[in-house]
């Protein structure tokens, strides 16, 4: 899955689980290294440099952090890491942001990451990652290539009107999902060509790995 802006990239990790991709040190290499708060520790300990810090470092004791000027201590308690990391992420100029780790641990605070990420849907390409998925919030129009017979779920957040797919095992023509009555998930790509279109809501894409 490509994202939406033309630039540079930056890999932002949460302090939710780590994902195994930490495992893969090739996987970083050349990359920009955002972590946010106790993120920090399980990078360092697989040996991987982070560029960036932030958080209000509640969970990271202060003299372990590294002496560079890309610190940034943020203690507003009214808003999450994440949304502070993403004000500073867009402020440096960065606009294609990969999220690890927002998810495994206490779910309020998953739920709470996905609204954020929708908060930042018109500044930011943002895609979530973890061991077994991709995920993002859609745009209106999206158009992505997937593995035939890998599964694809669609989640209206919290409705999506008007809903059209082509390439999927199940096609939907002009549908609306909501939660509590009727969402999309376990779906399968028959095409590697997938083209997902609405006409209101938010929709969350899920793509196996």
């Amino acid at each position: 899955m490509n994202h939406r802006f033309i630039g540079p990239e930056v890999e932002l990790f949460l302090n939710g689980n780590p994902p195994n991709i930490v495992k893969n040190k090739y996987f970083f290499y050349g990359k920009k290294i955002f972590a946010v708060d106790g993120a920090f520790y399980y990078l360092k300990k697989m040996g991987i440099k982070v560029d960036f810090i932030s958080g209000d470092f509640d969970s990271i004791l202060k003299k372990d952090l590294p002496l560079k000027d890309e610190v940034f201590e943020t203690n507003n308690q009214d808003i999450t890491d994440f949304d502070k990391a993403l004000r500073i992420i867009h402020h440096k100029g960065f606009l294609n942001v990969n999220v690890w780790g927002a998810g495994g641990r206490e779910q309020d605070h998953f739920l709470g990451n996905l609204s954020t990420a929708l908060k930042y849907k018109k500044k930011l390409s943002l895609i979530f990652h973890d061991d077994y998925h991709s995920y993002f919030f859609s745009n209106k129009k999206t158009f992505f290539y997937q593995k035939k017979n890998k599964i694809i779920s669609l989640f209206p957040f919290p409705k999506v009107e008007g809903l059209l797919t082509y390439g999927l095992k199940y096609p939907i023509n002009d549908e609306s999902f909501q939660i509590g009555k009727r969402i999309g998930i376990r779906n399968k790509a028959i095409e590697s060509k997938i083209k997902i279109i609405y006409k209101k809501g938010e929709l969350l894409i899920f793509l196996e790995k």
